[in-house]
C-alpha cells in the first residue's frame, strides 16, 4: 500500500502542471513554405487541421474586436481572416501588397504592414471592418518588423538588409528619422513607458537597446543573448521580455527595468516566433528548421513536447495567452 500511495503521489505531481496547462482554444502555427496554417489541439497536442493560406504566411495578428485572427500572406498580397476559437476561415482580403509583418495601433485606428520584399511600410485606416490605404512610405532595404508606441503616434520599423531603424509619424505618415543599427535587425520591442526600444540582431549575438525619448535614437546598451537574436514576446508582467536566438538555439529572458539577461532556455532547431501560455509558464515557439512547434516549461527550463507541423514554421499564436506587455 505504501508503494501504491507513493506512486499515486508521484502521478499527481506529474499531472499537476499538465492540468494547469489546459486550455480550450487552438494554437496556430504558420507554415511559411507550405502556404498553410497548422491548427493544434492544446489538449491532445496533435495537429487537427491544416488550413490552406496564400503564399508565404509569416506573421499573424488579432483584430481589435478579438473576433478574427489575421494571417498575412506576403507573396499572395492578401490577408486571411480566421476565427481564433473555431479555426474556421471567415474571409480573404486581397490587394494588400506584401504584408510580411503587421500590427494594429493601440488606439485601434491604424493598421500597419511592412513589405519585406518591396521596401515600403503601408499605413491603413481601420474602421473596424475594412482597411483603406492612407500612405505608402518608401523605406530602406527589406523592412522586417514594426512596433507602435503606446500613444499611437510613432511607428518604428527595422530594415533587415540596410541595417537601419526608421521612425514614422503615424498621424502625418511622414518619416521622422532613420538610424544605423547592428547587423540584420529583425524584431523590435518597446518598453511600456515608450522610453526604450529593443532590437534583435539576427546578424549578431544579441539585442541593441535604444533610448528614443530624444529627437533621434541613442544606443545605450548591447545585451548579449545569443547568435541570431530575432523575435520578441513580452512576458505580460510589464518587466520581462523573451527573445529567440535563432542560431544559438536558445531563448533569453530580459529584465527591461534593469536591462539584464536573467534566464536562458534551450530551444532547438532555429527558434523563431513565440507565444506564451495564459499563466506564463509555457513558451510555444516555432522550431523553424525542424518543422515543429516546441513547448518549453519556463520553470524547469526544459522542452516538454514537440508537435510536427509544416515546412518552415514561423508565426505562432493562441487566444489563451499571457498579456502582451
Amino acid at each position: 500500500m505504501a508503494s501504491l500511495s507513493a506512486a499515486l503521489t508521484l502521478c499527481s505531481l506529474f499531472l499537476a502542471p499538465l492540468a494547469a496547462h489546459a486550455q480550450s482554444n487552438p494554437v496556430f502555427v504558420l507554415n511559411s513554405l507550405e502556404a498553410s496554417v497548422s491548427v493544434i489541439d492544446p489538449v491532445t497536442w496533435k495537429e487537427v487541421k491544416r488550413i490552406p493560406t496564400g503564399k508565404e504566411p509569416h506573421h499573424l495578428y488579432l483584430t481589435p474586436d478579438e473576433k478574427s485572427l489575421i494571417i498575412a500572406n506576403a507573396l499572395s498580397d492578401s490577408l486571411l481572416f480566421v476565427d481564433p476559437k473555431t479555426a474556421e476561415v471567415q474571409r480573404t482580403v486581397r490587394g494588400i501588397l506584401d504584408p510580411y509583418q503587421l500590427r494594429f495601433s493601440p488606439d485601434m485606428k491604424w493598421f500597419v504592414t511592412a513589405a519585406n520584399r518591396l521596401n515600403h511600410v503601408d499605413i491603413y485606416h481601420w474602421d473596424g471592418t475594412a482597411m483603406t490605404l492612407a500612405k505608402r512610405i518608401a523605406t530602406g532595404k527589406t523592412p522586417s518588423h514594426v512596433w507602435i508606441d503606446s500613444k499611437s503616434s510613432t511607428v518604428y520599423a527595422t530594415m533587415q538588409d540596410s541595417d537601419e531603424l526608421v521612425a514614422i509619424d503615424l498621424l502625418t505618415q511622414a518619416l521622422k528619422w532613420r538610424s544605423k543599427t547592428g547587423a540584420m535587425p529583425a524584431d523590435v520591442f518597446g518598453t511600456p513607458d515608450d522610453k526604450f526600444l529593443l532590437i534583435g540582431l539576427t546578424g549578431g549575438e544579441g539585442v541593441e537597446v535604444y533610448d528614443v525619448t530624444g529627437r533621434e535614437p541613442r544606443l545605450v546598451q548591447m545585451l548579449k543573448t545569443g547568435k541570431g537574436a530575432h523575435a520578441f514576446r513580452g512576458a505580460g508582467d510589464k518587466r520581462h521580455v523573451f527573445v529567440s536566438n535563432r542560431v544559438a538555439d536558445t531563448i533569453s529572458k530580459i529584465d527591461y527595468q534593469t536591462m539584464t539577461v536573467v534566464e536562458s532556455y534551450p530551444a532547438p532547431s532555429g527558434p523563431d516566433c513565440m507565444d506564451l501560455s495564459a499563466d506564463g509558464r509555457y513558451i510555444y515557439v516555432a522550431s523553424r528548421w525542424a518543422k515543429k512547434l516546441t513547448v518549453i516549461d519556463t520553470r524547469t527550463r526544459q522542452v516538454v513536447r514537440q508537435v510536427k507541423v509544416g515546412k518552415s514554421p514561423h508565426g505562432v499564436w493562441t487566444l489563451d495567452h499571457a498579456a502582451r506587455q
